[in-house]
């Protein structure tokens, strides 16, 4: 089981998984509300080629990404596909769209 990524290791290795060439350009705010075990509140600031992560709630956020922890970890490490999720409702998207597609590219994380 500590072989399992947790929602506090993946938000912390975030900035340095963050390909600021991908964002180019880009400055958003990014609130993620996970529920469920190991939920919690994160603010994502994306801009000046840099990311900072956070937790806690934004004001305005540009994109709010709501999920269950569990689902957005297998997001995360492939065994769930985000469009999918999206689709069933696993994954609820508020504000930014276009920002929500081009997100994960943004990060290059290890499986």
């Amino acid at each position: 089981m500590s072989d399992e990524l947790t929602i506090e290791e993946l938000m912390g290795r975030m900035p340095k998984a963050f390909q600021p060439e991908k964002a180019e350009g880009v400055e958003a705010v990014v609130q993620y509300h996970l529920t469920g075990d190991q939920g919690g509140d994160w603010v994502v600031r994306i801009g000046g080629g840099a990311c900072q992560v956070e937790e806690g709630n934004a004001e305005a956020p540009n994109l709010t990404l709501t999920a269950e922890a569990s689902d957005y970890l297998a997001i995360i490490t492939g065994k769930l596909n985000a469009m999918g999720a999206f689709a069933e409702g696993k994954l609820k998207l508020k504000g930014d769209l276009p920002l929500a597609m081009k997100l994960m590219n943004f990060f290059k994380l290890p499986a």
